[in-house]
């Protein structure tokens, strides 16, 4: 087969060490959820002592994947992540799917609800942005009533193409980016930690205020798949495997370390809310970190919050768009996507076509829901193929047992067993919970079937 990686050989470049595969991870997990998802979490299970149950379960699956993913990144440390992994486990269609499934859904839909993040914060000092700039007299808005676009959504939508650009001119420049992003956002998370636990106290007469909700399954996985759309990405940095130096070593690092670093810091910020805020005042919140420093510092608390998840927000967008378009790339260098995706920009050695594929798609996504639709549009898809991918440890451990592992999954087979029952269970209640929006990213994923038997047929001629 010919393509026009034949003709120009050009390949993308190791230039990401240790501490830009940790930032990936750290960087693109903490973005917008840790500000916004516990109001979802307290309004299905009720009492903060769920609440963190979910954050433990939430955080130990998610540690589990990790583990899991680690084995398969060190052992196949090529470019596309998951795309290789399910590939190589299940055949060419499932490779395929994945990467469809992250161009038009999962890593697109990501982008799209972190920019949507955004701009709910901007609002913070910008109220204007809130305001209708038109309306789409068709049933393809919310609950298919006519669609709303907001100024915001179209700041969110110059968002995502700023930062296609920056990722544009080279990896080391979007893994520097994301680097200092990351460290200077840690640091402002924890000052709230410090602030909301040191500083901070309950006044009696927010006690009184409960979010009594009784605790139902459903309720537990509704409040799970908040969590997972804010423990999401830590996946990510496996999608640039071939751009990562000493990659036996460092991918499983980066994935271990990074994962760990988030749950810790997901649980002290959420035990700061609760001892400054009643359950029923965080169940009523849309920005909790921000109504906690407020009732701390005032109304400079509240915007210092707001900064902080704009900058979470923008780390974790650069990170999303930097690791997501390898996916569709390595697709592409495969011959299962379009031939123009695969190409490397000459001078910049990036994947320059896929970026601004992605982005612009992205984009366009930003006007298609609210931010708790698009999460959830996203979690299912993306679980779906999570279950997998985990599910891959398995059967490549019976299909390929002369493949090198650089790293062998901890607490093996049941760890990956573990992961992928939960992600059974998680799929077929956020189903059930969110009928359309789960359909709709069962309908994306298997539109791409007919495109995939015309890639094929169309390699097998060239």
């Amino acid at each position: 087969m010919k393509s026009s990686t034949d003709t120009a050989p050009i390949e993308l470049k190791r230039d990401l060490g240790l501490w830009s595969a940790v930032a990936i991870v750290v960087g693109t997990v903490i973005g917008s959820g840790i500000f916004l998802v516990p109001r979802t979490m307290i309004q299905r299970v009720g009492s903060p002592e769920m609440v963190f149950v979910v954050w433990v379960v939430g955080g130990l699956l998610s540690l589990a994947g990790a583990l899991s993913y680690a084995e398969l990144a060190a052992a196949m440390p090529e470019a596309g992540g998951e795309y290789v992994y399910l590939r190589e486990a299940y055949g060419p269609v499932w490779g395929f799917l994945y990467s469809w499934t992250q161009m038009w859904v999962a890593k697109s839909g990501s982008i799209a609800t972190l920019a949507t993040g955004f701009f709910y914060y901007l609002t913070n000092f910008l109220p204007q942005l809130n305001g209708t700039l038109l309306v789409v007299p068709l049933p393809i808005g919310a609950h298919g009533a006519p669609l709303e676009i907001r100024y915001g959504q179209i700041f969110a939508m110059a968002l995502i193409l700023f930062l296609a650009g920056v990722n544009y001119f080279g990896v080391k420049v979007g893994g520097e980016v994301q680097v200092v992003v990351t460290v200077v956002k840690v640091a402002l998370i924890l000052f709230i930690i410090v602030a909301g636990l040191g500083w901070g106290h309950r006044p009696a007469e927010a006690v009184s205020h409960a979010a009594a909700v009784p605790l139902t399954f459903a309720g537990f996985f509704a409040a799970m798949v908040a969590a997972l759309w804010a423990y999401d990405g830590w996946n990510n940095v496996s999608m640039v495997a071939s751009e990562i130096r000493k990659p036996q070593r460092n991918l499983p690092l980066a994935l271990i370390w990074g994962t760990l670093a988030v749950v810790i810091i997901y649980l002290l910020a959420n035990a700061a809310y609760f001892y400054v805020l009643a359950p029923g005042e965080v169940a009523a919140s849309n920005r909790v970190a921000a109504d906690m420093m407020r009732r701390i510092l005032g109304g400079a608390g509240a915007n210092m919050v707001s900064v902080a998840a704009m900058i979470s927000i923008f780390a974790a967008l650069n990170g999303s768009i930097l690791s997501g378009a390898r996916v569709p790339y390595a697709a592409a260098r495969d011959g299962y996507f379009f031939r123009a995706i695969a190409r490397v920009h000459p001078q910049f050695h990036t994947p320059s076509v896929s970026i601004l594929g992605l982005s612009v798609w992205a984009a366009l996504l930003v006007l298609s829901g609210t931010y708790d639709q698009l999460f959830t549009y996203v979690i299912f898809a993306s679980w779906l193929l999570y279950g997998m991918t985990t599910a891959a440890v398995l059967v490549l451990r019976k299909k390929r047992p002369d493949l090198a592992r650089p790293y062998s999954t901890l607490g093996y087979p049941v760890v990956p067993v573990l992961f992928v029952a939960i992600a059974i269970c998680l799929v077929i209640s956020t189903l059930f919970d969110s009928p359309r929006e789960s359909l709709l990213g069962l309908a994306f994923i298997f539109a791409g079937l007919p495109f995939y038997f015309h890639w094929r047929k169309q390699r097998r001629q060239d």
